[in-house]
Formats: C-alpha cells, structure tokens, sequence
C-alpha cells in the first residue's frame, strides 16, 4: 500500500494474476509529490547560487567564511529536502517485491487510499501451503521432510507436498473438516509445501494422503 494517503490512479493486475518480480502492480495519484519535488528543485537552484555567490565574495575578500558555511549548509539542507521529495513521487508507482499470485484487490481505480493500507495481496508461490489434521496414532509415523499426496476436484494430477510443520499440542477436530470416516475429537495439526504450488489455490478443499497408506 501507499506511503502516503491517495487516490488509485491505475490498477494493472486482476485477482488471480501471476505477477513477476519488478511488474509494475499500481500507481497513486502523484500530483502532491510532482509540486513538492518541483518547490524543493527551485529552492536547490535558489541555495546552490548563494553558496557561489558566497564564494565569489571570500574569494575577494568581501564575504566572510562563515557565510560561506552557512551558505553550504544550507544547499545541503536544500539538496536533501529534493532528495526526499523525490524519493516519495518514486513510491506512488508501486512494484512488484516478489514473484507470485494477486489473491485480493482491496482498492481500485480512483478510490481513496490511506496511508498504509494494503491495496492489494501477494502470495509467493514458495509461502503457500497445504494444512491438515492427523490423530493422535498417527501422529509419531510423521517427521518433518515426509512426503504427502495432495488431491483436488479439478487437479488433473496428484500434488506431492513435504511435511514443514507438525504440531506439538492437540486441538479439537475443527469443524471445517468434512470425512467419510469417523474422526478422533483430539487432533494435530501438520503442514506441507507442495512441490507445484502453483496449482493450488488459497483456500481449496484437498484431501491428503500419508505415506503407505496411512
């Protein structure tokens, strides 16, 4: 999101698009940051003229070393203030950090944005992963790196994921899990990486496998 608060100027992804590190994903009404960098340009001009100025007059001897200090200190005031103000017109085009999918827009073309809030949502590919629940009889045939078969309505084939996290504690069976089998009230809670993530989706229904046929 935004630096600073603004209006959505242009919008150049849809949710559900794959995006390349460096694309260019939005950008904010600049015209606030244009006049200030254009005011902070002319105060350069005007400070960098009074330091030759200054000089020009110590070097014949009719201006004092102290004006020229002050001179200098203040083009470097001047300098960085044009530095500033140019790095905030830098950030209303707003790019790309990482490869990876558009899961929500939040903000489109021509609504107002505050500062700080997120305009739209990024998944990396290598962040998504796939959670599911194991008894407690199962849960010491599992250690981290084991592989797991994932399976979906519409994956043309099995996904192959890797145990990443295994929980220590037990919670009770949440209520979103739907079986065909009877389910122990106690379960763990157990995570995997999937080897193509890019062929799930947040949020999609999976059924998992263990390892011989567990």
């Amino acid at each position: 999101g935004p630096d600073e608060t603004g209006r959505v100027e242009t919008l150049t992804v849809r949710e559900g698009d794959q995006v390349e590190r460096g694309m260019l994903l939005f950008t904010i009404d600049p015209d606030l940051q244009q006049a200030d960098v254009a005011m902070q340009e002319a105060a350069v001009k005007n400070a960098q003229q009074a330091y030759d100025r200054a000089q020009q007059l110590l070097k014949t001897q009719a201006g004092t070393q102290k004006n020229l200090d002050d001179a200098e200190a203040g083009l470097r005031t001047a300098q960085a203030r044009l530095n500033s103000a140019q790095t905030r017109l830098s950030r209303r085009k707003v790019f790309s950090p990482v490869t990876g999918s558009v899961q929500q827009i939040y903000y489109r073309g021509g609504e107002l944005v505050p500062a700080g809030k997120p305009i739209l949502a990024l998944l990396p590919p290598g962040n998504l992963k796939v959670r599911f629940f194991v008894n407690e009889a199962n849960l010491p045939k599992l250690k981290f790196g084991d592989p797991v078969t994932v399976t979906c309505d519409g994956c043309e084939r099995d996904i192959t994921a890797k145990i990443s996290f295994i929980s220590r504690t037990s919670e009770f069976t949440p209520p979103v899990i739907y079986s065909m089998d009877e389910r122990s009230k106690l379960v763990f809670l157990i995570e995997a990486r999937p080897e193509r993530p890019e062929r799930l989706r947040v949020g999609q229904p999976v059924s998992v496998a263990l390892g011989q046929g567990q």
